[in-house]
């Protein structure tokens, strides 16, 4: 049954293949008469094979095309249009012919993007059902946003892609659909109608103009018609250069040039008083400032108008200080050029905390050691004395060693001695002797740790000191020729810590700072008011440091050793013995002092609070461990302390004043707070060795 079928189905195959080439024989062997080309259910492949024939095509055939093809035509044809015809077929039932060289491959649609496809242009853009790729250029429309336009328009086995570095697309598929997408395309990728007149005003404020400009359309007829509005022009002012930029429809954008050409009309005055209320700058500097500027531009200008017959018009500019405003009346030009100048200058300035470290430590050993001899003959009366004394201490009185307590003035540290009386030989009073022993050992140390903190403007100079006001005699006067009149003349100084320094912010995160740094102190070997030693250190210097880094200033690393030696000569250098007669003493003295310095930029009243909420806690902390310990003896008493920072946060806003120039940098910059400060130096961390190198 299956085979007769078979053999059933093969014999009409090749009855309609007969047929085809019975029809085509008709006309001259070599095909150049047209073609009637009638089929019915007839094999795809069989098909493909008299096209063949008929236009001397090589085709070769995937073996997934498969189908009955179905053709009428109602007129003789050439062999083009036969063959377009046969494109035709194929793209209905879903298969593609791709020539390559002297072969047409026949493959499914999905697969034949995958393979070489010929490469359409505007010049060669492809036969009708032929399948091509071809690039598209845009010059208007970005690509990427045509795709999801020109999508749905492509079949699902088609390729389109936009490529945005040149704005072209890509597409894959038949010549005459392409043809089609680029049609679209075209009408498409046009100019926008809204162009943009840029109209510079000479007289009138821009902003001015633009807000009554607003105000107008807004209030006009079709206000309530969200259509209309979507129509009108944009209005924008340029401060800088005093224009108006307006985009919209050509007639609406006539409509405003007219009335801007009313508005920038000049004041029949002449000239104009203005008040400026300046927001950060202060008036008197910038009056300062404006007074040389207005003089500049009105030179400039009666130069460029020389053959005018009447002289420009004064300019005059005050400063009220109560209000920290200008007063200027002045000609409109010359007041627009110098309402520019005062945008530039009345802006928000940048802040520098600075933060120092100045670590001082110090140490003082000293050892010494000595014998001293004194003796006399006796004491009262007349007689012989004799004995040793150094520096290091002194022998009391030999008469009254045993009773008087002078043995206090004997010299620091331990003192041994001894006192034998009087020496008796042969009845005869002959020596008293006394022997003094001292040994000392002294270690002094002492550690200086200051964190002076300011905070100052852009280029202000800002000083600390804290320390003591202390006085110095300078002169004194004593009785003479009988009148009983001294006085003592004195000069007061600061003795402590000042620290002195102008930021200047560069571009970038860079910070200059011109620093004065001293430290000075009273030195305790002064004894008396006339002796007074300070002990100083400064330092003057011109750095340049990263916005939140740290940088040292400058130290002094100092080491010192002094050794004495007092002897008797003679008996001084008898081996053993003659440290009976020797005092001597060592002093070791080291000194490590450094200056750290670390500033950091504070751009808005945000970065502001932050830093100040990080010291103001630091303090209420420390106040807040003294409350918990108490107060002694009083147990209801309280010591005191600062309220919660975020009570000041919940202030009302300061009252806001209109200004008729705003400031060109009216909001403040987006800054990155850093993290918390964390600049603590322990101060055993700054103990320098010396003998370490």
């Amino acid at each position: 049954m299956t085979v007769s079928r078979y053999k059933k189905r093969s014999l009409r195959e090749l009855f309609a293949a007969a047929v085809i080439v019975a029809v085509c024989s008709l006309s001259s062997p070599i095909w150049a008469e047209p073609v009637t080309f009638n089929l019915k259910e007839a094999d795809i492949t069989a098909v493909a094979s008299t096209v063949a024939e008929i236009t001397g095509k090589n085709f070769v055939i995937d073996p997934r095309v498969k189908g009955k093809v179905t053709i009428i035509s109602s007129r003789p044809m050439e062999r083009n249009e036969i063959y377009q015809i046969f494109l035709s077929v194929l793209q209905v039932h879903g298969f593609a012919a791709i020539e390559t060289g002297n072969v047409v491959k026949i493959v499914p649609s999905a697969n034949a993007k995958q393979i070489a496809v010929p490469l359409a242009s505007s010049k060669k853009p492809g036969r009708l059902d032929e399948l091509v790729t071809r690039v598209i250029e845009l010059n208007n429309v970005p690509a990427a946003q045509l795709v999801p336009i020109l999508r749905p328009l492509v079949p699902q086995q088609g390729h389109l892609v936009a490529y945005p570095p040149s704005n072209s697309l890509v597409i894959s598929d038949h010549a005459s659909n392409i043809e089609r997408l680029y049609a679209i395309i075209r009408r498409i990728d046009k100019p926008s109608v809204d162009e943009i007149d840029i109209v510079n005003l000479r007289n009138a404020s821009a902003t001015e103009v633009v807000r009554i400009l607003n105000s107008l359309q807004q209030g006009g007829p079709g206000a309530g018609n969200q259509a209309v509005l979507s129509a009108q022009p944009t209005l924008v002012a340029d401060e800088r250069t005093n224009s108006i930029l307006i985009s919209g429809e050509p007639t609406a954008r006539l409509r405003l040039l007219a009335v801007i050409s009313h508005l920038d009309t000049p004041l029949e005055s002449g000239g104009n008083t203005h008040v400026i209320y300046l927001h950060y700058a202060d008036a008197l500097e910038i009056r300062e400032v404006l007074a040389g500027v207005s003089e500049t531009i009105r030179e400039e200008q009666e130069g460029g108008n020389a053959s005018a017959a009447a002289p420009s018009s004064p300019i005059s500019i005050q400063a009220d200080e109560a209000t920290n405003a200008l007063v200027i009346t002045a000609p409109p030009e010359q007041f627009l050029a110098l309402q520019d100048v005062i945008r530039k200058l009345d802006i928000r300035r940048a802040q520098v905390q600075i933060e120092a470290v100045i670590a001082e430590v110090s140490s003082q050993t000293a050892a010494a050691l000595g014998v001293q001899w004194q003796s006399t003959q006796n004491t009262s009366g007349r007689g012989v004395f004799g004995g040793t004394s150094f520096s290091g201490g002194l022998v009391p009185s030999i008469g009254s060693v045993a009773a008087d307590p002078a043995l206090a003035n004997s010299g620091g540290g331990l003192a041994l001695g001894f006192f034998d009386g009087t020496t008796d030989v042969l009845g005869t009073e002959i020596l008293n002797l006394g022997v003094l022993v001292n040994l000392i050992n002294n270690d002094t140390s002492s550690n200086l740790l200051a964190t002076p903190n300011l905070l100052t403007l852009d280029n202000e100079e800002a000083e600390i000191i804290v320390g003591q006001n202390v006085p110095f005699i300078t002169g004194t006067q004593q009785t003479t020729g009988g009148l009983a009149n001294p006085f003592q003349t004195i000069e007061r100084q600061d003795v402590g810590l000042t620290l002195r320094v102008t930021p200047q912010i560069n571009e970038g995160d860079s910070v200059k700072l011109d620093i004065f740094q001293e430290t000075s102190s009273i030195s305790n070997s002064a004894t008396a008011a006339t002796d007074i030693i300070t002990n100083t250190r400064s330092i003057t210097t011109s750095v340049l440091v990263e916005d939140g880094s740290i940088v040292v200033l400058g130290g002094l690393i100092d080491d010192q050793l002094s050794e004495s030696v007092q002897k008797i000569p003679v008996l001084g250098d008898i081996p053993v013995l003659g440290n009976l007669f020797r005092f001597r003493q060592s002093v070791v003295n080291r000194t490590n002092t450094m200056v750290f310095l670390r500033p950091l930029i504070i751009r808005n009243d945000e970065h502001a609070r932050y830093v100040a909420g990080g010291k103001y806690d630091f303090i209420r902390g420390k106040q807040q461990a003294i409350r918990e310990r108490g107060v002694a003896l009083l147990d209801d008493a309280l010591s005191p302390l600062l309220p919660e920072f975020e009570d000041y946060l919940e202030l009302p806003p300061p009252f806001e004043k209109t200004n008729a120039v705003s400031s060109q940098n009216s909001g403040d910059p987006a800054v990155e707070i850093p993290p918390p400060l964390e600049f603590v130096i322990e101060p055993n961390d700054l103990v320098l060795d010396s003998s370490k190198g």
